[in-house]
């Protein structure tokens, strides 16, 4: 088990998430949390100066001095008046991630909470009672406050949850757990709501699901190559030796890998050249692939770091105020991410075109009776639909700001938007690739070409095989898409 208050590779905390482990304090991360905790409350005790949020109010209030006797009162409005979330719900998963952050965020000792708020937090997460939060409210900057107030209602036996697929109130989840509602001390409130744990769950989901997404693009792209029975020289490595960018090697190594076994693709050619979504590939997707992995770094970064204000530093005897909460390291790269992701589901929507120009031995449209069938004609229409819905999210929201507070929060990110629009994107993607695949397939099936592929393409058609069949004529096209998304999801590639 981690120290959880400990820095560690991204891929750690993506292992720990996905295989369900259990969190626990270990004794390092305990004393951090504790050290923290009674450093604050004597300061509180023995110092008169108004320290940000403990003993003054919020925003445009801070300059508002809270008798100590309402400081408890203080907490509680906070979280209360803050949960002020609208819309969809977000789902289970992210959610999830939102509790593994606020966890990982308060263990490492600089906000001062209680150890028992951080182990009920604990307790949440282990055993999976997910609080409902909402998509609408936060602006990405003094932390992403209306949803984390939704997610730490709870905690007070105020607010929903969802647990095991029941839906109780936060009363009745502690009822049934057996649990005292937590009570909030000093700075509490303020600990569980400032920091960037909604647009970073997002992020993480999202990058999660980016892995599984990449081997179906790739795959699905080199089908395309096969069915449109593209020459193998743009992916050859002296190409890119002269050209420095690393995810233009990496997808081009894939790619001559995978189709140099095909006698499909080795066969000799009586074109030069491929239109550019076929031969540029390495180049388009290999600048995506640079793009997720700069995000990667930066969202390592965040969930290792504190997002909390004020921050509290027991070793150097004091507590400062400052912008830690502040989303526009990651607003920026969700925003990009966003691009990225947009432009391989572009460039799959116009191989799919090809796919449907009768041309290089194809029928048009891929019906195996043109005129009398449509083919796949509609489908590329579909993609088109979402290739233009993605140009339109992609528009960055963190070059947006709106002040608020009175004006004492002056340029807010907007990251909690970006986090959002690039989930949506996400699944568009997945859509996209979905119905390339679709065109792609039934391009090797009108070609009987499978048997002349690349093993790893033919494999990869097999287990499909096992599960769908598309019919020689037009089908509802409809649920063949639906299944092709659930089979890419659902397939292992590695």
């Amino acid at each position: 088990m981690l120290v959880l208050s400990e820095y560690q590779p991204l891929k750690e905390w993506f292992k720990l998430y996905q295989e369900k482990t259990p969190l626990q304090l270990k004794d390092k991360d305990i004393q951090k949390i504790v050290q923290s905790y009674e450093y604050l409350q004597k300061k509180i005790k023995s110092s008169g100066v108004p320290i940000y949020g403990i003993n003054t109010g919020f925003g445009a209030l801070c300059n508002t001095f809270i008798p100590t006797e309402e400081l408890n009162t203080l907490q509680y409005n906070l979280i209360r008046s803050h949960a002020a979330g609208i819309g969809d719900i977000v789902p289970e998963p992210i959610v999830k991630w939102m509790l593994l952050l606020k966890i990982l965020h308060l263990s490492k000792g600089y906000s001062g909470v209680q150890l028992q708020t951080v182990q009920r937090l604990i307790d949440f997460y282990n055993q999976e009672i997910i609080p409902v939060v909402y998509e609408q409210g936060s602006l990405g900057a003094s932390g992403d406050l209306a949803p984390l107030a939704h997610l730490c209602l709870p905690l007070l036996g105020e607010g929903e949850v969802i647990y095991q697929n029941r839906k109780y109130s936060g009363k009745e989840i502690l009822q049934k757990m057996g649990w005292q509602p937590i009570v909030l001390q000093p700075k509490e409130g303020l600990a569980l709501l400032n920091g960037t744990q909604f647009m970073n769950a997002y992020g993480l989901f999202i990058l999660m699901e980016i892995d599984k997404l990449w081997e179906n693009c790739l795959r699905t792209a080199a089908l395309s190559c096969e069915a449109f029975d593209c020459v193998l020289t743009p992916f050859k490595s002296l190409l890119h030796t002269i050209r420095f960018h690393n995810g233009q090697k990496i997808v081009a190594k894939w790619f001559h890998e995978v189709l140099s076994q095909s006698p499909n693709i080795l066969k000799p050619k009586t074109q030069v050249q491929d239109p550019y979504s076929f031969r540029c590939i390495p180049q388009v997707l290999g600048a995506s692939y640079d793009t997720i992995e700069f995000v990667k770094n930066t969202f390592e970064i965040e969930t290792n770091s504190v997002s909390d204000n004020p921050s509290i530093f027991v070793e150097e005897d004091c507590i400062l105020s400052g912008g830690n909460f502040h989303g526009q390291p990651l607003a920026l790269g969700l925003d990009f991410l966003a691009i990225a992701l947009s432009e391989i589901a572009s460039i799959s929507e116009r191989r799919s075109y090809w796919l449907l120009s009768g041309t290089r031995g194809l029928n048009p449209f891929l019906a195996y009776h043109p005129g009398t069938e449509s083919g796949l004609m509609i489908a590329q229409y579909t993609a088109a639909s979402i290739v233009n819905q993605n140009k339109q999210l992609c528009y960055p929201n963190s070059v947006d700001t709106i002040p608020s507070s009175n004006g004492q929060e002056d340029h807010v990110s907007m990251g909690a938007n970006s986090a959002t629009k690039c989930l949506k994107i996400l699944e568009n993607v997945k859509k996209v690739i979905a119905i390339e695949f679709l065109h792609a397939y039934r391009a090797v099936q009108l070609k009987n070409l499978k048997d002349h592929i690349s093993p790893v393409l033919r494999e990869w058609i097999s287990q499909y095989e096992l599960q769908y069949h598309l019919p020689q004529n037009d089908f509802y096209m409809h649920q063949a898409i639906h299944d092709t998304i659930h089979f890419m999801d659902s397939t292992d590639c590695k």
